[in-house]
Order: C-alpha cells, then sequence, then structure tokens
C-alpha cells in the first residue's frame, strides 16, 4: 500500500522498516529534547501523512528506547485517524530515575498502519450469551 507523506523536515529521512518483515516505519525526533525523570514531551517527527481511508495508523514504543533509556510511547499506541493531515506527533515520557536526552533525527516511536472496521453500535436490552460472559481483569486465570 502506498501512503502519501510530506517531510515538513527535508532534512530527516522518510520513515522505512529496518529489516524486511518489520511491522512498523521508524519515526524520528526532529528536535533534540532531554526529557526529566517522569517528565512527558510532545515531540515533533517532521512528517505528515495521510493514511488511506478504512485504515488508522498506531504510534508504538521502541522497545529498544524503553529498554536503554526508560523511555516510551504515553498514550501508546498513539492513534492517527485517516483524515488527519498535520504534523505526527509522539508523547514520550521518561520512566527512568535520570533525565535522557533525545537526539534530532533519533528513532524514537513505530508507525503501523492497520486496516480498521468502521463499527456501528446498536443498542439492544440484553447481550447474546458467552463462554467468557461479564468476567472481567483477571477472570480468565488463576
Amino acid at each position: 500500500m502506498d501512503i502519501a507523506a510530506v517531510r515538513l523536515d527535508r532534512e530527516l529521512p522518510l520513515p522505512a522498516f529496518a529489516r524486511p518483515g518489520d511491522a512498523g516505519l521508524d519515526l524520528r525526533a526532529s528536535e533534540a529534547v532531554t526529557l526529566k525523570p517522569g517528565e512527558r514531551r510532545l515531540v515533533p517527527t517532521g512528517l505528515a501523512v495521510a493514511i488511506p481511508e478504512g485504515h488508522a495508523g498506531f504510534v508504538l514504543p521502541r522497545s529498544g528506547l524503553a529498554m536503554q533509556k526508560g523511555v516510551t510511547v504515553l498514550n501508546a499506541p498513539g492513534l492517527i485517524d485517516s483524515g488527519y493531515r498535520g504534523e505526527l506527533k509522539v508523547l514520550l515520557i521518561n520512566h527512568g530515575d535520570e533525565a535522557v536526552g533525545i537526539e534530532r533525527g533519533e528513532r524514537i516511536a513505530q508507525l503501523v498502519v492497520l486496516p480498521v472496521a468502521h463499527a456501528r453500535l446498536v443498542e439492544e436490552e440484553r447481550l447474546p450469551d458467552s463462554a467468557r460472559g461479564a468476567g472481567g481483569f483477571g477472570s480468565t486465570g488463576r
């Protein structure tokens, strides 16, 4: 699938898959930031995209950034609707004990594009039975 993209920051490369078979395109920081412990920051990527109708973009953490620096995407997954045309920004948080520097051009998140169903809720008086029923958190294992 081809997705129209505009590099708002012409010095950064278009996001790409790091390896064949990867699901996420690497998003990069278009500016350097420092995150203090517990601090969250909206980091621009210098990129705008046109997600096709019937699809959505999901911004996911990079496991290496989380493991090595304790930094992750706060609202993971971040959702990009097909109608959004502004700059992609990533909400990062530092869960570590020390300040963390993010360099301009550093890979900070991944963009995964997936098909989504456009569900329509139909109000009913009662839901159909299922094997699980109303069992909530922790109900499937003990």
